[in-house]
């Protein structure tokens, strides 16, 4: 394992297990192993971009899809209708623990704001 190989790299190759969810060939979703929520499913593309700071105007296609998958898997684990929260943290005072961009997708109870 390379040094700066986060362990959401790891698992898009899977060397650690995960409750994968969605796969194609640009976005990979699994289950958090910590839930903040009765969903709480992560959407990680299989581009390593350390953050969203890190992202460039190349990565505007693949961002997108990102938000299309969430928008799929909201619709798969039945969240949809009633609504969910889509969430980026950026940074360590934003609360980014893994340097791989990636969204939260929470939902199956009432969101309260605000968030923190």
């Amino acid at each position: 394992m390379k040094k700066s190989e986060s362990v959401f790299s790891q698992i898009i190759k899977k060397k650690v297990k995960a409750e994968i969810i969605y796969t194609d060939r640009q976005v990979v979703a699994f289950k958090d192993i910590n839930p903040q929520a009765p969903v709480h499913v992560l959407i990680v593309p299989r581009k390593s971009i350390p953050s969203l700071s890190a992202a460039s105007e190349k990565d505007a296609l693949l961002l997108g899809r990102m938000l299309l998958v969430a928008k799929k898997i909201a619709q798969q684990m039945k969240v949809d209708q009633d609504g969910f929260r889509l969430v980026l943290n950026q940074g360590k005072f934003g609360g980014q623990t893994v340097y791989h961009l990636h969204f939260h997708l929470l939902g199956g109870r009432r969101m309260m704001w605000p968030p923190g």
